[in-house]
């Protein structure tokens, strides 16, 4: 079993080494949010099959259907927080105003 990734106190990142990932939209409805992780781990197991089949007009198909789960859980696209505040995600968080906070937890 994986230890559990640390993620900032407002919620909106959770941290693997040492870079911000933007996490799942706290605003999801729970059936909401089941459907769209199961449609992104579908779509990862296309990519996986496309990948083996050396398909490139399925693997294209398969990254894009992944694409599109992330946009609807709120990994990626438009931010899913209203209050204007930037987007990190992908950055080193010694490099964003999660710094201070990061270095607290040891810089994991």
């Amino acid at each position: 079993m994986t230890a559990p990734r640390p993620a900032t106190p407002d919620g909106r990142y959770f941290v693997v080494r040492g870079r911000l990932w933007r996490a799942v939209n706290p605003h999801l409805s729970p059936a909401e949010r089941d459907r769209h992780v199961h449609a992104l781990m579908d779509a990862r197991r296309a990519v996986k099959a496309a990948l083996q089949a050396d398909d490139a007009a399925a693997l294209a198909a398969a990254r894009q259907a992944v694409d599109a789960a992330k946009r609807a859980l709120g990994e990626r696209g438009p931010v899913w927080w209203n209050d204007g505040a930037p987007d990190y995600n992908r950055h080193l968080a010694k490099n964003t105003p999660y710094a201070d906070w990061f270095a607290a937890q040891g810089g994991l």
